[in-house]
Order: C-alpha cells, then structure tokens, then sequence
C-alpha cells in the first residue's frame, strides 16, 4: 500500500488528457484552464518522476509509462464512480433490507417476489443472501429469515415454520435399481444420519457419492437427476409441482426451524410489518403426500 497518493484531480486531468489526446480537450471536458490540467500532469510526473506525454508542439502522445498508467486510471475512476453511485441505495426511504440464506432465496423467495412486489409496490426490498449468519447489531439488515438462527440482542426471535425432510429424485431415476443411484450429501439437517437416526427406512442410501455444503445446490442436483438426496420439504414444494422431484418415501422426518430475527429498531416500521405478514400468510407448510 502507497504511503502517499498523488491527487484525485490530477488523475482526473490524466486519464482526460490521454482518452482525448489533448489538453485543451481535457479542459474542456473538465471545465477548467489548460493551464489548469497542464499543472495537473506536471505534478503527477513529478510525483511519479518519469513523463507520461511526448509533447510535441501542441500534439502530445503517451509515453509507455503513460500507456500502463491510463488503463490503471481508468479502472480506478470507474470502480469509485460505480461504488459513489451505489452508495445512493442507502438513502431510499423506502428501503427494506432482508436476510436470508442462498437457498431460501432461490427456491421459496424468488418465485414469489413477484407476488410481494404486486402487493406492496412501495417497499424498495434489498435481498441480502449469505451462507453466514448476520450479526443483526453491526449489520444494517432490517430482518433475517432462516433455518440457521438464534437469538440476538436488539432483535426479535420468532419461530415460523418447523421443516420436514424426505429422500426424493428426479423420476427419470425410479426406473433404475436403488444400489445404482448416486447418493447426494449436504451438511447439517441434510445429511442422510439425521434420517437413519430419525427411523427413516433405507432407500438405497449410501455413505459415498456427491456432497453438497449449500442446501440449495443440494437440491438443484436432485432435480437435475444427478442422484437421491434428503431435501427441505419447504424448498423442494416447488420442484416437486413442477414434476421434477418424486419422494421415495411416504415418511418425513423433522427438520431444520425456519426463524425469523426482526431488528428492534424496524420492528414498528410499516414496510417490516408489511413484509413479516406477507411472509407468515406465504409460509404455509406444503402437505406431505
């Protein structure tokens, strides 16, 4: 890391001077003097103690060292006009920040925000997604969905649904002998133990196979026929309507309890409320069958 950077505008005057092959159309794009950006470019070779132009007459052209300099300028400038920009979303007043983890986002939320959105057009939702849970007091999240949670301090604790695993695939495998599918594992409630250990019968299960660590991918395998998984009743409803997951067993066992953490400090909000009674009237547990 540089001790010591040359000045903001003089990269500015830079990296204009060499886009445009002129100081005097660096001026004006600037709106300063050309006196101005000539001053500019001085001291950034100065500081850097090499030229970065050829100037010959009133033509100037970049010397190698400016070649490698510009590509870098121009990178930095736009990465800080896009982050300067972004920045602008934590002003919305509207704004709705929610927690939850990749898989939730991706097989219950996202097919239904739609849905949210048609009812509740004002509310400016910022779906934040992480493999980690959030730490609700030094991050700015508003709310927190997932099957991972624990209390925090500040923030209410509120049950929503208990979960129910079952072993299914992809009905492209029924045809084929059990001792022939590939088994997929994942981690935590996933893991084909909990099931052993709940009394769930075999279903050609083995300890090899494939292995998963994000529920969600967990899934997106089963559904592509890549083997037999225990998945999230919750998630898989909607794979399983659409035909692409067949359960192997008519038994569930319990899973994994959906949780919802509610900053006190958006806990009276109107966009919290309307999100937390849409989310609780949504989340009705899909019928085991």
């Amino acid at each position: 890391m540089l001790k010591h950077w040359p000045p903001l505008n003089a990269l500015r005057g830079f990296e204009a001077a060499a886009r445009l092959g002129s100081f005097h159309k660096a001026a004006e794009e600037l709106h300063l003097t050309q006196s101005a950006i000539s001053q500019q470019i001085r001291s950034l070779e100065t500081f850097l103690e090499q030229p970065l132009f050829f100037r010959t007459g009133r033509s100037v052209s970049l010397t190698d060292a400016g070649h490698d300099l510009l590509s870098t300028t121009q990178a930095l400038l736009q990465d800080l006009s896009v982050g300067i920009r972004r920045l602008e979303q934590y002003r919305k007043p509207n704004q709705l920040v929610v927690n939850t983890t990749p898989a939730f986002a991706r097989h219950w939320l996202l097919p239904r925000l739609g849905e949210f959105h048609r009812l509740h057009p004002q509310v400016d939702l910022w779906l934040f997604t992480s493999f980690e849970v959030p730490d609700m007091a030094t991050q700015t999240i508003d709310l927190s969905l997932r099957d991972d949670l624990e209390p925090q301090a500040e923030c209410s604790f509120q049950p929503l649904l208990a979960d129910r695993l079952y072993p299914a695939c992809h009905p492209d495998l029924l045809d084929q002998p059990a001792s022939a599918r590939t088994t997929l594992h994942g981690e935590r409630e996933m893991d084909w133990s909990r099931w052993q250990v709940l009394g769930g019968e075999d279903v050609g299960q083995r300890g090899n196979g494939l292995n998963f660590s994000d529920p969600g991918l967990l899934l997106d395998a089963a559904c592509e026929g890549h083997g037999i998984a225990l998945v999230s009743q919750l998630l898989a409803a909607r794979a399983r309507d659409k035909g692409l997951l067949q359960p192997l067993s008519p038994r569930t066992v319990a899973g994994a309890t959906w949780v919802c953490l509610t900053h006190q400090d958006s806990e009276k909000s109107s966009l919290t409320r309307a999100f937390s009674q849409w989310l609780r009237e949504a989340l009705v547990p899909p019928a085991a069958e």
